[in-house]
């Protein structure tokens, strides 16, 4: 196994790493605040690039690693006068920087990321290679920033640290980065990637600028999947309402069928109260197929986004504006036309994603946990047909 074999924890099934996306598409707000930024002679040394999850939050980061890398800080004005401030983060594909980025091979940046599982080095390394990788990041990992720092900068003068994400710092970790955030060496750029900003340590958060990402449009998806060469299929809409405004997520959805998997989920509640009993097997059995574990999260967290719409519906008393499957509003006006079934719903999805994340945790039957979690929906159903 080479290097370039090795699993990474910070890529996406199915897609390209941030590191190789050399175009970002839908955060042009967050890009020319950055540049306004470093055109103002003042660049601050650690930003937080926030948003939710799949949204280029990572690639953002590596677009700027790349462009601070790649572009010579300014002395001053030469004989020839001052150059013009750069108006894009883009670098030529063929850049030196840029063809070292892709093959991990920049010396000028540092990623932080999750390492292997284990407590020893020899264990570590041997769960990293197959996959197997920590929670967190732990000291450990901050450590290798030491010799990092000891290097000479190089090309552009600065050296960039990447954290993917800050959200996974343990303890230990996170009070690393504080204390390079509060004494940062000379000409370093920190960028944190966070999903969860909030739940950072606030000295961190106090200490850097943020750059806010934003859910991406429908046509954005669809052409940022087709740039990854995955063909977004369907109605671009409904996928961008099932994935939240997220690439990330969409991939996911796209490489998993998660649209036909929605559709058959709103097909089966359609059917409430007295539902569709091969609907529900048909549904129980895939859950319990091939596929594992990543196909069984997906199942779970489909049926707590039908079930958080349901409850949407009823307190609002329309559905959301566009349909993530065909049928979908039809069928959540009916089983939640008031703000009491609204209610109902919302405590059903409530106690029904405690009892799927507790049956996968102690390794309940998928099958048998799919049906059971029929019959709660059923019983909600019911309640709104009395």
């Amino acid at each position: 196994m080479t290097d370039s074999d090795i699993p990474e924890p910070d890529r996406i099934e199915g897609a390209p790493h941030p590191r190789e996306t050399l175009r970002l598409l839908g955060q042009d707000a967050a890009e020319q605040a950055f540049l306004t930024a470093y055109n103002s002679g003042r660049l601050h040394h650690g930003w937080l690039v926030t948003g939710p999850r799949g949204v280029g939050k990572a690639t953002l980061a590596w677009r700027i690693a790349r462009f601070l890398i790649a572009t010579p800080e300014v002395a001053g004005d030469d004989m020839f006068g001052a150059p013009p401030p750069p108006t894009s983060l883009d670098i030529a594909e063929d850049h030196p920087v840029a063809r070292r980025m892709r093959a991990g091979a920049e010396p000028g940046l540092f990623l932080l990321r999750r390492g292997g599982m284990g407590s020893t080095e020899k264990d570590r390394d041997k769960n990293l290679r197959e996959g197997k990788f920590s929670k967190v990041i732990r000291v450990d990992e901050t450590r290798a920033m030491k010799g990092f720092f000891s290097l000479s900068a190089t090309e552009g003068g600065r050296r960039i640290v990447i954290v993917d994400a800050a959200d996974d710092l343990n303890v230990s970790a996170a009070n690393s980065i504080l204390k390079l955030l509060e004494e940062p060496p000379a000409r370093t750029v920190l960028l944190l990637i966070a999903h969860q900003p909030s739940r950072l340590l606030p000295t961190i958060r106090s200490r850097c600028r943020e750059l806010r990402l934003m859910p991406m449009e429908p046509d954005v998806i669809a052409d940022a999947l087709r740039q990854a060469d995955i063909d977004p299929q369907g109605d671009p809409t409904a996928l961008a309402e099932l994935s939240g405004g997220s690439v990330g997520e969409a991939v996911r959805m796209v490489t998993m069928d998660g649209p036909k998997l929605y559709a058959g989920i709103v097909g089966l509640l359609a059917t409430m109260p007295r539902f569709d009993a091969s609907k529900a097997q048909a549904l129980a059995d895939l859950a319990a197929g091939r596929g594992g574990e990543d196909l069984r999260a997906l199942i779970f967290h489909l049926l707590d986004f039908a079930l958080a719409r349901l409850a949407r519906t009823g307190a609002t008393g329309k559905p959301p504006a566009v349909e993530a499957a065909p049928g979908e509003a039809e069928m959540l006006t009916r089983l939640s036309p008031t703000p009491a079934m609204g209610r109902a719903w919302a405590q059903g999805a409530e106690a029904i994603g405690a009892r799927l994340r507790h049956g996968e945790a102690v390794n309940l039957d998928p099958a048998a946990l799919i049906l059971d979690t029929v019959f709660k929906l059923q019983g909600i159903a019911e309640g709104q047909a009395a």
